[in-house]
């Protein structure tokens, strides 16, 4: 798995077991929603995670939009697909977005690659 990757995942599982290990329930009952919020229902898993990553680029979170950006990776968006939710990202959010499309674009490539050396242990 690349650096990049790797070390994005591994953060995060690391720093939401400690959060999660804290049994405080309104965090507990965020995480659940969150999690509930992008199961399938009237629209499918795709078009939600794809709603995630225009809604984190807007808002310039780059661990969400790492996070999106993996799930969507896992669903199967192709490249021109990503490509045209980070156009609707910036026409809705400005040019504050390109740098946080720069990066997306490299985390995006991360992945690719990942998937092309095989290397997603």
């Amino acid at each position: 798995m690349s650096n990049l990757v790797s070390e994005f995942n591994d953060y995060r599982a690391r720093m939401n077991e400690v959060i999660l290990s804290k049994n405080n329930l309104v965090m507990k009952r965020l995480w659940n929603l969150d999690t509930n919020t992008y199961e399938a229902g009237a629209l499918d898993k795709r078009t939600k995670e794809m709603l995630g990553l225009v809604a984190s680029m807007v808002l310039r979170c780059d661990d969400c939009i790492k996070y999106h950006l993996g799930k969507c990776h896992e669903l199967g968006i192709k490249t021109d697909e990503i490509y045209e939710i980070f156009s609707v990202a910036n026409i809705v959010g400005g040019t504050i977005v390109i740098p946080h499309t720069r990066r997306a674009a490299e985390y995006w490539e991360a992945l690719n690659n990942e998937q092309k050396t095989g290397n997603n242990e």
